[in-house]
C-alpha cells in the first residue's frame, strides 16, 4: 500500500513539473545569438514601420492592434519615434488606438481635465532596415480632431474636441506588407471568458515563477521560456548580430547586475489586451513613475534605477498553459 501511494505521489510530481515546464524550450543565454540568427531571415527588401507621436497638456497610452507600444505618464509635452514592427503580426490592416488623460499631480501642473491646447499628432512612416540613413516614407497621419468656437468677444476659436473631459480616445488604421505571418494570437483563447479569479491565479503563478526563476539566478530556465517571443520578435524586426548581442545583454542584466533587486510582487492588477486575447499584471499605482507599469520589476544602481520585466502572455486554443507573446 506504501508502494502505491509513492508512485501516485511521483506522479503526481512528474505532471505538476510538466504542467509547469511545457513552455520551457533548449533556448540558453549561451545558443541564444546562434538560434535567433539561424531563425531569423533577411530580404532585399525589410519594410520596418515607425509610429512618431507629439503630444501636448496631456498623458498618453499608444496601443498598435491593442497591444500597448508606448505610456507616458510623466510629460503633458512629449514626443518620440517607436519602432512597431513587433505589434505587427502580419500584412494587412493594422489598428491604432491613443488615449489621452489629464496631466495630473506633478510638482509643475495639475490639470483635472484635458485643456482647449490638448493635442495629440501620430505619424506612420515605412523605411528599408537595409538602408537605415534614407528617409522614410509617410504611411498616414492622424491628429485629434478640432472645434470651432466663438469668443466672448465674436471671434471665431478653436480648441481641442475632448476639452473638458477627462479621458479621450480615438483609433486610426493603416495598411502594411511584411514579408512574415504570425498566427499566435489568430488561435489564441478569449480571455475575457474566463472566470477572472481562475485567470488572475494563473497569470499570478507565472509572474511568481519567473520572479523566482530570476531570484534564484537561473539563467538558462528563464531563457527557456523565451524562444517563440524572441523568434517572432527577432524576425519582425530583422535583427543582425550586433542587435542580437545587445538584446542578449539586456536579459542578462537581471543575472549579472551585482544589487539587482527584485521587488515583492504586490499591487497589482489584471489587464486584458489583444481584444481580449493578451494578459498582463500591472501596477496599481497612480504615481506618474509607476502608473502603467509590470507588476514584476527590480531596483539596482544603489536603488535609484528601476527595470521592469513585460510580459504579454496568451493561451492557445486547446492548450490551458500561457505563453509570452511579447
Amino acid at each position: 500500500m506504501r508502494f502505491l501511494k509513492f508512485i501516485f505521489f511521483g506522479l503526481a510530481l512528474c505532471f505538476s513539473a510538466c504542467s509547469q515546464n511545457n513552455n520551457m524550450s533548449n533556448l540558453t543565454s549561451k545558443n541564444y545569438i546562434e538560434t535567433m540568427m539561424k531563425s531569423t531571415k533577411h530580404f532585399a527588401y525589410e519594410p520596418m514601420y515607425y509610429l512618431t507621436y507629439e503630444q501636448n497638456v496631456c498623458y498618453s497610452e499608444i496601443l498598435v492592434n491593442d497591444i500597448p507600444v508606448n505610456k507616458n505618464f510623466k510629460e503633458i509635452a512629449d514626443g518620440w519615434t517607436i519602432s512597431i514592427n513587433d505589434f505587427i503580426f502580419k500584412s494587412g490592416i493594422q489598428k491604432v488606438t491613443f488615449r489621452l488623460y489629464p496631466g495630473k499631480k506633478s510638482k509643475n501642473f495639475d490639470f483635472h481635465k484635458l485643456m482647449d491646447d490638448t493635442d495629440m499628432k501620430i505619424e506612420i512612416t515605412e523605411s528599408d532596415n537595409i538602408k537605415r540613413d534614407l528617409k522614410g516614407k509617410e504611411i498616414t497621419t492622424y491628429m485629434t480632431p478640432l472645434l470651432t468656437y466663438k469668443n466672448a468677444d465674436g471671434y471665431e476659436r478653436t480648441k481641442f474636441k475632448g476639452s473638458g473631459e477627462n479621458y479621450f480616445e480615438a483609433s486610426f488604421t493603416f495598411n502594411a506588407t511584411v514579408p512574415y505571418e504570425f498566427n499566435s494570437l489568430d488561435k489564441a483563447q478569449d480571455l475575457s471568458k474566463w472566470k477572472k479569479d481562475i485567470l488572475e491565479e494563473k497569470v499570478v503563478n507565472f509572474y511568481k515563477n519567473q520572479w523566482n526563476m530570476i531570484n534564484e539566478k537561473k539563467e538558462d530556465d528563464y531563457f527557456s521560456y523565451l524562444e517563440l517571443k524572441e523568434k517572432q520578435t527577432c524576425q519582425s524586426l530583422f535583427y543582425n548580430k550586433a542587435e542580437l548581442q545587445e538584446t542578449l545583454e539586456s536579459y542578462q542584466e537581471a543575472f549579472t547586475i551585482k544589487d539587482y533587486k527584485l521587488q515583492p510582487l504586490e499591487n497589482y492588477k489584471l489587464q486584458l489586451y489583444g481584444d481580449g486575447k493578451v494578459v498582463c499584471l500591472e501596477l496599481t499605482s497612480l504615481e506618474s513613475k509607476m502608473r502603467g507599469k509590470s507588476a514584476l520589476w527590480a531596483k539596482f544602481d544603489k536603488n535609484r534605477t528601476a527595470d521592469f520585466l513585460k510580459y504579454y502572455l496568451y493561451i492557445p486554443e486547446g492548450e490551458d498553459e500561457l505563453k509570452i507573446l511579447r
